[in-house]
């Protein structure tokens, strides 16, 4: 297949920086994660958090089903560029023939795959997506066997799992998956029907990777789940024992969560400005809840959110800022750099 028909042309970046993520997950240090976020984690986003300290990004899950047949959706679901790496690109499926069919389209502008085996959505688990997979194991086996066996080390597999009940019978998966070849395991430390609002179980964690370095040290595991503070980057790696930490609702709000701020600077404002202009492909409506999550972890009133909110088009909502706020662009002197809000 000529993957350069099949992709849109502005897909085609220069040629990559490769990063093996699996090297970072190995060198010793804990890898910073940003995970993936429906609709969110898209390239402007991901840029963002690699300006502070973010180690290895992921894309939104993408339907391998749409993917494969669907042009449009080719266009609209991922976009990346030269700098845009190390990368993991985040699929939903539930079978091998799109599994390859996605993996082979989109390999050439990635560093890794990651099975989404977490996501609870009902309408995805009934789908056979997402969670689904953790109570299929034979499926999920399956497909990471078959993209193993096609690509080896020439491409990173990762599976991104929520716990059982059972812990045994979660372990007893990762061991399976370790077996036939992915390069690392998330393990996102609530089950299916575990609310956010609720702690995450990192004895969960602590126990499952323990079980998997016994048998394969080499294997890295991630933790996911309540992530909020460059704190809980130590805190949770100590006590679980993994090589990664992930956030996705801490990174979200703050960006800059990894590089040591406890709430979101001004800077994350007008980079994310700059980098949703410049890279285009994001609706107004997303651009303007990045912009409501990263202000309101900044304790912005919440009178002046909700004007923000009230503005209906991308002009108008940069003439609120401009009137609220003295928002640096790109070529002004010490653009993204303020830390504190610049009122008017």
């Amino acid at each position: 297949m000529n993957t350069q028909d099949e992709l849109p042309h502005s897909l085609i970046p220069e040629p990559r920086r490769r990063n093996d993520p699996l090297q970072l997950l190995l060198n010793g240090k804990t890898t910073t994660i940003a995970g993936p976020m429906v609709r969110y984690s898209k390239l402007p986003f991901r840029q963002l958090v690699r300006d502070y300290n973010t180690d290895i990004v992921y894309s939104p899950m993408i339907l391998a089903r749409e993917f494969v047949r669907n042009s449009n959706a080719r266009l609209f679901d991922f976009s990346t560029n030269y700098k845009d790496t190390p990368l993991v690109v985040q699929v939903g499926v539930n079978n091998v023939t799109d599994l390859l069919k996605f993996v082979e389209m989109v390999a050439p502008y990635v560093d890794a795959i990651g099975i989404n085996c977490g996501c609870p959505i009902r309408e995805q688990v009934r789908e056979g997506i997402g969670c689904a997979l953790i109570y299929n194991e034979e499926l999920l086996i399956d497909m990471v066997h078959a993209v193993k066996r096609k690509y080896g080390d020439k491409l990173r597999l990762e599976t991104k799992i929520r716990i059982h009940d059972d812990l045994q019978r979660t372990l007893k998966l990762c061991l399976n998956l370790c077996s036939v070849g992915v390069d690392w395991l998330t393990i996102h430390g609530r089950t299916k029907v575990t609310r956010s609002s609720q702690p995450v179980k990192l004895d969960a964690i602590k126990f499952l990777t323990t079980g998997i370095h016994e048998k394969y040290p080499d294997k890295p595991v991630v933790a996911n789940g309540d992530c909020f503070h460059l704190d809980d980057v130590k805190r949770i790696q100590e006590y679980t024992g993994v090589q990664g930490v992930m956030a996705v609702r801490g990174i979200l709000a703050n960006p800059a969560l990894f590089a040591g701020y406890d709430k979101c600077p001004w800077s994350c404002i007008e980079r994310f400005w700059y980098y949703a202009i410049e890279f285009g492909g994001l609706p107004y409506q997303l651009i303007q809840h990045h912009l409501f999550c990263m202000l309101e972890n900044m304790n912005i009133s919440k009178d002046l959110i909700k004007e923000m909110m009230n503005a209906k088009s991308l002009p108008q909502l940069l003439d609120w800022f401009d009137d609220h706020f003295y928002l640096k662009r790109y070529t002004d002197s010490n653009f993204g750099e303020t830390e504190e809000i610049p009122y008017r």
